[in-house]
């Protein structure tokens, strides 16, 4: 008897945070579609400033990789990118070295995981060989794409073919598929701040935007929890038992795990304490990291149905690099060595030197950025 009432109260828990999960996503693509509507509100000014402070694509690059820093959510980042292209606030060529830099700037969270590890220096020299892997992947991605995107415009051109043929197919090119659901919502938000409270258009659009940043990243981060919450324990057996095993197989579990809990520092951190215990070395966790930074995309993705087709083209853009750098560095064991050795270098450093990770982190996602960004202000570049 008492068993099955325990039973009932799980599944009532299961359901209960299903739904949660369900209105969390429904709030997540209102925030999205509120966003895109409150900067055109802004008026033609606002998207011409915005177009000339991201002209610069180094920059651009260095903001994307602060502000992620800072907030510790790439999901976040991207999909308010997304919501700027979808304005047509930013132009596509402008976002995609943000989406690059934003790219690096998530990995800063698993490194502070690592780092936590620090008093006991043969788990720390594991635990920081785990968690850096994920950065100098990304970074090395990012060192050889970013050149190559500034001079064929690869990832704008390829993302833009696919986003086209897949809102032909969709019918947004109509009518986006989530209207119905999201513009009633949309213009009872616009009616409460225009109509009931009388704001001008420009001041009410700053209050639609704070109200959407702020549900966006409420719904990420409780929407992060539950779903945690319902497979965390799961994720970590089923990890034990796979990793080690079959790459592309624990490659597919890191995309699937990271799409559902919208985050790949979730994933990946999971990873550190695993490695740092010793149950797992790097070179097996390394497909797993590449799989959460493929998996991280969706969120982006998501976002984008709310759009138009830039919308879709700068979340396919998220997709395409992260799948791009796959490509490059895995297949082959002479160029997925750089990565896995410069972990294990960082590692190796750390183990003598505690203080050199610490710096690593302050230099690499905090203050090389903001003293570009400063320098880029102040000479107007």
């Amino acid at each position: 008897m008492v068993k099955d009432k325990t039973s009932n109260d799980s599944l009532v828990r299961r359901v209960g945070k299903s739904i949660a999960i369900v209105f969390l996503l429904y709030t997540f693509l209102l925030s999205i579609s509120l966003m895109s509507h409150a900067f055109k509100g802004f008026g033609k000014e606002f998207a011409e400033t915005l177009i000339s402070t991201t002209s610069n694509p180094f920059i651009a690059f260095f903001v994307g990789l602060l502000a992620t820093s800072i907030i510790q959510s790439s999901g976040t980042v991207t999909s308010t990118i997304v919501a700027f292209v979808a304005s047509g606030a930013l132009s596509v060529r402008c976002a995609i070295p943000i989406i690059m830099g934003a790219n690096i700037g998530t990995t800063v969270t698993n490194t502070l995981v690592a780092l936590g590890h620090f008093s006991r220096r043969e788990e720390f020299r594991r635990a920081l060989s785990c968690s850096t892997i994920h950065d100098f992947f990304n970074l090395l991605t990012a060192a050889i794409l970013l050149p190559i995107e500034l001079s064929t415009h690869y990832l704008e051109r390829t993302a833009g073919f696919f986003a086209a043929r897949f809102c032909e197919i969709s019918g947004m090119n109509v009518r986006n598929p989530l209207d119905f659901i999201i513009k009633p919502a949309i213009r009872t938000i616009d009616g409460i701040f225009i109509d009931a409270i009388h704001l001008p258009t420009k001041v009410a659009s700053i209050c639609m935007l704070i109200f959407a940043l702020t549900t966006l990243f409420l719904s990420l981060i409780y929407g992060m929890k539950i779903m945690r919450s319902l497979i965390i324990e799961r994720t970590e057996t089923v990890l034990n038992n796979v990793l080690g095993k079959n790459a592309t197989l624990v490659m597919l579990m890191g995309v699937f795990f990271t799409a559902l809990v919208h985050s790949s520092s979730v994933t990946t951190s999971i990873m550190v304490p695993i490695v740092a215990s010793g149950i797992l070395t790097v070179d097996n966790a390394f497909p797993i990291t590449l799989g959460a930074n493929l998996g991280t995309t969706f969120t982006a993705l998501i976002a984008s149905l709310t759009g138009n087709v830039a919308a879709v083209t700068i979340a396919l853009a998220h997709f395409i690099f992260n799948l791009t750098g796959i490509l490059i560095f895995y297949p082959l064991k002479i160029l997925r060595n750089i990565p896995l050795t410069m972990a294990k270098k960082m590692g190796e450093i750390a183990y003598k030197k505690p203080i050199y990770a610490f710096m690593y982190v302050v230099v690499v996602f905090f203050i090389t950025p903001s003293i570009l960004i400063f320098i880029s202000r102040l000479l107007k570049w």
